[in-house]
């Protein structure tokens, strides 16, 4: 965490002339006399003075050599649209600049209010079982599950940092379960093919599971992490959703139906009341299999349909019909006002209401959720299922990613994180493929990669500038030209962005996919080839050596953002899925956030480039330390182990008095 060194000299303690401080040693001249040491003081004073009149003109000259010449290069306004690709186009000679930090500005209070903010929810830490318990039923309105003594006592040897308010997620997902029938739920979880079995503290495998499902990947990384806690789990069936889009969604109605009988069953019933014993699985597991229906929906045409039901009533996204794919993106872009988790100044100050597609309808048109996704399969029902990420609306349960379980370089970034901010080259990189969902040539521009691409891309920017619009299809400048961006002179954004931008796709997405003679998947598209040019992928261990890193959605959430958070680079994020780990970061404090519009990139860049490069270190230093301590594969089973307790009593018949109260009872017999 960043400090403020006061040069106060401490008891025992000399300087010398640089304000070092020096050790008192056997060496150490000490003063026989106050008259003595006050007259050599205003001595060494008296030449201190001289010294830095002297250097005065050195100093200005040397800063004076050192400023950058902004823009020493200009991008023609007329010429290829794919511009200068990868780090040609930037990233490779910005300076930081040497202007005044201006503690005005909206970002800097933002990164002041999520310190105190942050400071306030770490102060609750529990730091002992009685504290740990106590603070759940005061959230919670109820006792701990069954467990929760094994499982603090497992966060302690882990030296975890466990505050109630970072499993708020897993009670807003469960809340709505207690509104459904347990043994109902037991059913259907036994009936999904794809799931974590768990009986006898092993797991389990049954004859009709399916052998091979896809991505059996993410269901063996998921078991392994089931592995960590089995001794201390009854028995479970844990359905896990292998796609990368989320699948549960049911109306807003039945959510909130369910979520008033959570209210209602909420009771601290006393001590002598409660059971510590689940009901068994065996009537489920001896019984024939009862078959159980999601009525899965195969519409991601009409996905926004779906999505604007699972809104509240007098939100937006009700009052508006999907877009014809074919519009332009100007219909859909929409300014500030409309954006009410937008502060002064334009910039995120909700980062849950921004991820919130039922306060942005714009999104619709802007995302490729919602456009039309890859392989978007989704039921109105509620069941039990399980899922790495889901929109802030879905009603699966969140558990961490299985690729953040993975040991695969191109998700961790490995071993290494980075070297120091002041190595860094002063510039953000991105690299990725052209996913979020099947982009075709009529739609293709209403994708939020393609997007982001070409409003960082120098060349297109200056083009558009100079009054050739088609040249970037998927953005307006004028949204973005409600900002104070005051680096770059009029009319010279393009060459600015150009300086430090180092944005490509690696692959070009088509749909229907297009294969080479040999049946390889061919890298280049026909309907964005004039509009985007191939550019070298970059590991991330490469990407680490950028002081700012961008992470964007694909076809659901980006497998690469924990290890952004782990390096010692600044990340930024826009996102509209919610993931395990949301309420244990602070927004302009572990990480930048900015909008799934990327209306506000300009603005940001504008700041930490101008005068700010202090703050963009502070937030790489604090993102990369406390991922350090929250973000760890011990942290990630820690909340499923939670998680799974929730969720065995949510499914017994007896719920309503199970529940642990051995602190209570310890207490009241000392």
């Amino acid at each position: 965490m960043a400090t403020i060194v006061l040069l106060e000299a401490l008891p025992g303690t000399l300087y010398n002339t640089r304000c070092t401080k020096l050790p008192i040693t056997p060496t150490t001249p000490i003063w026989a006399s106050t008259t003595e040491m006050l007259l050599v003081a205003k001595a060494r004073l008296k030449y201190l003075v001289i010294a830095c009149i002297a250097t005065i003109p050195v100093l200005y000259f040397i800063l004076y050599q050192a400023l950058p010449d902004t823009f020493s290069s200009v991008v023609s306004s007329k010429g290829s649209l794919k511009g200068r690709p990868g780090g040609k186009d930037g990233a490779q000679h910005a300076t930081p600049s040497l202007a005044k930090v201006n503690d005005s500005h909206p970002i800097s209070g933002l990164i002041e209010d999520a310190y105190a903010r942050f400071s306030r929810l770490v102060g609750k830490r529990s730091w002992s079982l009685a504290h740990a318990a106590a603070r759940y039923r005061e959230l919670r309105g109820r006792h701990p599950p069954p467990g929760f003594d094994k499982w603090f006592e497992a966060a302690q040897s882990h030296g975890a940092i466990i505050v109630e308010e970072f499993f708020n997620r897993i009670h807003h997902d469960i809340n709505p379960f207690w509104g459904a029938d347990p043994q109902e739920m037991r059913h259907q979880a036994r009936a999904i093919p794809h799931a974590i079995r768990v009986r006898n503290g092993k797991i389990a495998h049954f004859k009709d599971d399916d052998a091979d499902p896809p991505r059996k990947d993410r269901l063996e990384l998921w078991e392994k992490l089931v592995q960590d806690m089995l001794p201390h789990l009854p028995d479970l069936d844990i359905p896990v959703n292998l796609l990368d889009e989320p699948r549960v969604l049911v109306p807003w109605e039945d959510i909130a139906r369910n979520t008033a009988k959570e209210q209602t069953s909420r009771h601290l019933f006393p001590p002598n009341e409660a059971v510590a014993e689940h009901t068994s699985f065996l009537d489920i597991d001896t019984d024939p299999l009862q078959p159980f229906d999601p009525e899965w929906i195969d519409d991601r045409h009409k996905y926004w349909d779906y999505v604007s039901r699972a809104c509240p009533p007098n939100s937006p996204a009700r009052k508006v019909q999907p877009i014809d794919p074919a519009n332009p993106i100007d219909d859909v872009f929409p300014t500030i006002q409309n954006m009410s988790y937008m502060v002064h100044g334009g910039f995120i100050g909700n980062f849950t209401q921004a991820q919130d597609p039922c306060l942005q309808p714009h999104l619709r048109g802007m995302h490729g959720t919602f456009v039309e996704a890859f392989s978007m399969v989704t039921s109105t029902k509620l069941f039990p299922f399980f899922s790495g990420s889901k929109l802030p609306i879905n009603n699966e349960l969140l558990i961490p990613d299985a690729m953040y379980l993975s040991s695969e370089t191109r998700y961790s970034g490995g071993t290494k994180h980075g070297g120091s901010w002041a190595e860094k080259k002063n510039g953000l990189v991105w690299r990725g493929t052209a996913s979020g969902g099947r982009n075709q040539e009529n739609n293709w521009w209403h994708y939020q990669r393609h997007r982001f691409v070409q409003m960082l891309n120098g060349s297109a920017i200056t083009l558009v500038q100079g009054g050739d619009a088609g040249a970037g299809p998927t953005f307006n400048l004028k949204a973005t030209g409600l900002y104070n961006v005051s680096a770059p002179p009029e009319g010279q954004l393009g060459p600015w962005v150009g300086e430090w931008s180092d944005v490509g796709f690696n692959r070009l997405d088509c749909w229907p996919e297009r294969h080479d003679w040999l049946g390889r998947l061919r890298l280049d598209c026909p309907y964005t080839d004039p509009f985007f040019a191939l550019v070298a992928s970059k590991p991330m261990a490469e990407q680490y050596n950028y002081k700012f890193l961008p992470d964007i959605d694909g076809n659901s959430v980006s497998a690469r953002w924990r290890g952004f958070l782990l390096s010692t680079s600044c990340p930024l994020k826009a996102t509209v899925y919610a993931e395990w780990h949301d309420d244990r970061l602070m927004p302009w404090l572990h990480f930048v956030p900015f909008d799934n519009t990327f209306m506000d990139i300009y603005a940001i860049m504008d700041y930490f480039l101008g005068g700010h490069d202090a703050e963009g270190q502070r937030i790489a230093e604090e993102g990369h330390d406390w991922a350090s301590k929250v973000l760890r594969r011990e942290d990630m089973m820690l909340y499923m182990w939670r998680l799974l307790l929730e969720y065995a009593r949510v499914l017994d018949p007896q719920r309503d008095r199970l529940g642990f109260v051995d602190d209570l009872t310890t207490f009241a017999s000392t």
